[in-house]
């Protein structure tokens, strides 16, 4: 039976992984300490978390176990945990952790929390915002980092390939042209590598031409400078932030010919509300209204709706000032800043001391003073307007009206 390349070269030792060196640095001072805690290796596909997981595995002095979150059962997890009452502590890798569900989650925590299981979570998402917190506030969590072309070229050439077919030569050009189309995956550049072996008489050599005619297109999401796609899609969001269009129609067509249309909607979307705001409002379901015709119409018509979008997006005036506003108040919050909720505000007739609540549909003007911000945090403010659009200046004179009826004194 054949075994794929990149699994028979897979590294035997830490020395031997390509890139994640402070990564790496930090987990063999664990395993020389005897002291390994639970971690979580997160980052793209093909950096090496499965690899780096094996070899704790097979240097750390522990049985150690594998699980997959998103086809093993509870019933396996508890088998696996019920080996501590024979073995003391395990090791148990734990693949796609971001899909383990949150009652297998209680089930193993406390024993992630004692120390009985040392966890080692293998994801591709970010676990802030895909791992339960009660997991993340009991591990150590470690990104890894697309690999660079270089660094993938200089790997590629110290591969043999004699054992697929003998006498193949690769030229150097090759090298980087499989090195920039493996887009920071060093398994993506080993499989491509493999498969020209595959494909190739004994005794070829193997030039650019071939290898475009075998590969295909390299993965143009990228450039010769190793840019990955997420970098594109930042300078995209910059581009039209700045309000230059040649700029950012040059980023949207490299992201159009990276054939990811879900993403760039997603940061279309992103762009109009943080960006641009109050100073444009009628931009939100404008960019909303052209999106929905992205996803209906696919590509490649969905092009022109793109640039069309795009180019006014650019054009349009600029405001931030929503965005800061609601992200000084979430900071707050995080701060711990949550007093009680002014009685009058809930819906609860039995809360102590209710006072009246007025609606504010009644009065003049439809706004009427009474107290809406928790006592603790009268005064606060958290929206600041700017002043260079027509539009939010337009919006600033009618709040400061409010403001002047709301700040009355609203006790009587």
């Amino acid at each position: 039976m054949y075994e794929p390349l990149a699994n028979r070269i897979r590294p035997k030792t830490f020395e031997e992984v390509v890139g994640q060196t402070k990564v790496i640095h930090i987990i063999e001072k664990m395993l020389q300490e005897e002291k390994l805690v639970s971690l979580i290796l997160y980052g793209p596909t093909g950096t090496g978390k499965t690899t780096i997981a094996m070899l704790v595995a097979q240097y750390f002095p522990l049985n150690n176990y594998k699980f997959n979150a998103s086809t093993d059962s509870k019933q396996t997890l508890r088998s696996i945990v019920e080996t501590t009452k024979l073995y003391g502590n395990v090791l148990l890798i734990i693949d796609e952790i971001h899909r383990m569900n949150k009652d297998i989650q209680d089930y193993l925590l406390p024993y992630v929390e004692t120390g009985k299981v040392i966890m080692l979570g293998l994801t591709t998402e970010n676990p802030y915002i895909a791992c339960n917190p009660a997991i993340r506030s009991r591990v150590s969590i470690f990104r890894l980092d697309r690999l660079t072309t270089n660094e993938i070229i200089k790997y590629l050439r110290t591969v043999t390939i004699d054992d697929i077919k003998p006498g193949l030569i690769i030229a150097d050009d090759t090298y980087e042209y499989i090195g920039v189309a493996a887009n920071g995956e060093i398994r993506s550049a080993i499989n491509m590598l493999e498969l020209l072996a595959i494909e190739a008489d004994p005794n070829q050599l193997i030039g650019i031409d071939y290898a475009k005619e075998v590969l295909g297109k390299p993965a143009l999401s990228v450039d010769k400078n190793g840019d990955d796609y997420y970098d594109i899609l930042s300078a995209y969001h910059k581009s039209v932030r700045g309000s230059h269009v040649n700029a950012a129609l040059h980023y949207l067509a490299r992201l159009i010919v990276a054939d990811d249309l879900e993403s760039l909607l997603r940061r279309i979307s992103a762009i109009v509300y943080e960006d641009i705001g109050l100073a444009n409002p009628s931009m939100g379901p404008k960019v909303a209204a052209a999106c929905d015709i992205c996803r209906h119409i696919g590509f490649p018509e969905a092009i022109n709706a793109l640039g069309m979008i795009t180019v006014e997006m650019c054009i349009s005036p600029k405001s931030n000032s929503a965005h800061l506003a609601i992200n000084a108040a979430i900071e707050d919050v995080r701060l711990g800043k949550t007093p009680k909720v002014p009685s009058h505000l809930i819906n609860n007739p039995t809360y102590d001391n209710k006072s009246v609540y007025k609606y504010a549909h009644d009065f003049p003007g439809h706004i009427v003073s009474q107290q809406y911000l928790p006592t603790d945090l009268e005064g606060t403010v958290y929206y600041h307007a700017q002043l260079h659009t027509k539009l939010e200046k337009m919006l600033a004179e009618e709040y400061e009206k409010n403001q002047v009826i709301l700040n009355q004194n609203h006790k009587g």
